[in-house]
């Protein structure tokens, strides 16, 4: 395939992934040959065996990573500090993207960014929403749910001391009945430590008492 053609057919995806081109009549070693001779030419970027994206100045559509971090590893979805910062409940810039899933955990280090990949257990794979994002479907946690995740995925994140450094901001963004469901559901005694541990701190800001 010539790379103008693969431009006309693909150059619109945020992201490609190889296994699409063997549709196309093209045999997986004639692929891979042609997809490393496009990385090598500065065309494509490999974020992960099998998966690319477009490079400057070919790439038309963004490379939002809260889209790409839902495609590197699934199934997952974008939560704990990155979802918070999305939703603007931390005042910090996150500079890596974390996910959750159910698979292993692990970090990928691509040209676009970081990625982190926190496990848990099927069980606790809820609490997210597809939100359009740069025109693009994400998987993010709920604010309630990437709270949630930060607490029960952190060695002491039920404590005072650790939801105090967190700074949250924007309180009224949390349903707070939401909120303490979701720690009951889990069965969870860190999780609802938690809840009532926030519920103190925010006793001044906009929620009431649960």
């Amino acid at each position: 395939m010539r790379f103008s053609d693969f431009l006309q057919q693909f150059g619109q995806e945020p992201l490609i992934r190889s296994s699409w081109l063997a549709t196309i009549g093209s045999s997986p070693a004639r692929v891979g040959q042609t997809l490393t001779r496009w990385v090598k030419q500065g065309r494509l970027l490999q974020l992960r065996r099998g998966i690319y994206v477009l490079a400057e100045p070919y790439r038309k559509t963004p490379a939002n990573p809260l889209y790409l971090a839902n495609h590197l590893v699934t199934p997952s979805y974008v939560s704990l500090q990155s979802a918070l910062a999305w939703h603007d409940l931390i005042p910090e810039a996150v500079p890596m993207m974390t996910s959750v899933t159910t698979g292993r955990p692990q970090r990928l280090l691509t040209p676009l960014g970081s990625f982190s990949y926190r496990h848990v257990q099927p069980d606790w794979l809820r609490g997210f929403r597809t939100t359009e994002i740069d025109g693009q479907p994400v998987f993010l946690a709920t604010p309630e749910k990437a709270l949630l995740d930060l607490v029960l995925l952190t060695p002491g994140g039920d404590q005072p001391a650790f939801l105090r450094e967190l700074r949250l901001q924007n309180l009224d963004r949390i349903d707070r009945r939401a909120l303490a469901t979701l720690a009951r559901e889990a069965d969870s005694p860190k999780l609802q430590r938690a809840v009532a541990v926030l519920t103190v701190l925010a006793a001044q800001d906009t929620w009431e008492a649960l």
